[in-house]
């Protein structure tokens, strides 16, 4: 078997080629997925207008993409036992997109269509915790036999490729079936976008900030900073997210923090009252989610394309400490000491990871904030809460100044639990913490 997988990947030329391709870059889908979660709030808050805009719109639903035609999609979120895992995806298509801005499509040279940035987003059961962790595009695993696209059998198992080759074999639901079988996660949702979709996303949500320790010149992506806080969106938002020579040691797992750094701001904004508590911006976001999925630049499972559900899901994660929303990688080691960019993965530590996740208990991070020197932490920020209510002393019904007047420790209150320390192989940052990226050494 294995001989025949290495036969049948050396036929297919483009995938040993794009390991290597300079122009070829990620972008962060957590825009997207944030965006039609939050959207769909918005529609909620909005009215039965609002809403009937969203039924309307019946290319959500036809175009869909089913991930499991055995098993019947969950009725709530509720009825998902040990969680929730959504997988988000970034496609390298160059179907619908400006020339202009991305050059290589005018040439088409690498046809094809990868899963160039692959997150895993978990949301647990009560007490709500969200973990992302990113998956290097360049590591190498077994992607398992996926059904044809256009339904004319299966492709063969292969013992070891990259991930986003999966994305090319059988679009989603294969680069789904690959990601449940090296994490033994069951997912139960996924989405994936192409660049103009990230576009139109990012200036739907506004401006994100991000940090720069210094002056950035990369001319893959075009992108130009100067040392300091930008405000980016649209077009100069998805080169932020893009860019890797400009960034660290000049690898993907530099990248991959850089885009932790943007989404982790992202979470913070799109928490605070500016964006949750105004209907017509998570209205705009929803109805440019949709334009999206009927442009052809956005595909969802069809478990997504349940508004009911999609409320569930926003409302689960809308409120969750930025300390208890962690970004992490999914560990890896240098499959060469060549200077190689594949990687393969470090199954023990990610074990510790899912085991954690399996059992709903906090994380701390041990790790950098980046394999690839790609940001540096530089702070925390406090996140309001609401004030809590003091009871009035006679509504305790004990004297002033009396023994009893002290609250009694109630001997059923939960104790503290105790935080998981992830292996120090495991990289990334909470939402709570802020990081800074660094220009390429």
């Amino acid at each position: 078997m294995a001989e025949q997988n290495r036969s049948s990947s050396e036929d297919r030329a483009p995938l040993a080629r794009h390991g290597v391709l300079p122009t070829r870059h990620p972008f962060v889908t957590m825009l997207a997925m944030l965006g039609v979660v939050l959207g769909v709030v918005g529609l909620s808050a909005s009215g039965i207008a609002a809403y009937s805009v969203w039924n309307a719109a019946e290319t959500v639903t036809a175009n869909a993409v089913v991930l499991d035609e055995d098993k019947p999609l969950p009725p709530s979120l509720g009825a998902i036992e040990g969680g929730v895992n959504i997988l988000v995806v970034g496609s390298d298509s160059c179907e619908g997109q400006d020339v202009a801005l991305f050059p290589r499509c005018a040439d088409d040279d690498s046809p094809g269509e990868r899963s160039d940035v692959t997150m895993l987003v978990h949301i647990s059961d009560e007490p709500r915790r969200v973990t992302v962790v990113s998956f290097p595009r360049d590591m190498l695993v077994p992607i398992p036999s996926c059904p044809r696209e256009d339904g004319g059998g299966n492709h063969s198992a292969m013992s070891s490729q990259m991930i986003n080759a999966s994305y090319m074999y059988g679009g989603l639901a294969c680069t789904v079936l690959t990601v449940e079988e090296l994490t033994g996660e069951k997912i139960h949702f996924a989405a994936a976008i192409r660049w103009t979709g990230v576009i139109n996303m990012s200036d739907a949500i506004g401006g994100v900030d991000v940090c720069v320790a210094g002056d950035i010149s990369d001319r893959h992506t075009g992108l130009n900073l100067t040392a300091g806080t930008h405000t980016l969106q649209g077009v100069e938002a998805l080169q932020f997210l893009r860019i890797r020579h400009g960034i660290g040691d000049g690898s993907d797992l530099g990248r991959i923090s850089n885009q932790q750094q943007f989404m982790s701001s992202m979470v913070r904004k799109l928490q605070s009252d500016s964006v949750l508590a105004d209907p017509g911006r998570l209205l705009n976001l929803a109805t440019t989610a949709i334009s999206q999925v009927q442009q052809g630049q956005l595909v969802l499972s069809s478990g997504l394309t349940n508004p009911t559900l999609m409320v569930q899901i926003a409302m689960a994660v809308k409120d969750v400490p930025f300390e208890d929303i962690v970004f992490v990688q999914y560990p890896t080691r240098y499959a060469s000491d060549d200077g190689g960019t594949r990687v393969m993965p470090v199954r023990d530590a990610a074990d510790s990871l899912f085991a954690a996740l399996a059992a709903n208990q906090p994380l701390t991070l041990t790790g950098d904030a980046s394999q690839g020197f790609g940001v540096e932490v530089t702070g925390e920020v406090a996140q309001e809460t609401a004030p809590v209510a003091t009871p009035a002393p006679e509504a305790t019904g004990a004297a002033e100044g009396s023994a009893d007047a002290a609250a009694p420790t109630d001997p059923a209150a939960p104790a503290p639990e105790q935080r998981v320390e992830l292996p120090s192989e495991i990289a990334g940052q909470t939402a709570k913490q802020t990081t800074c990226t660094l220009p390429e050494n």
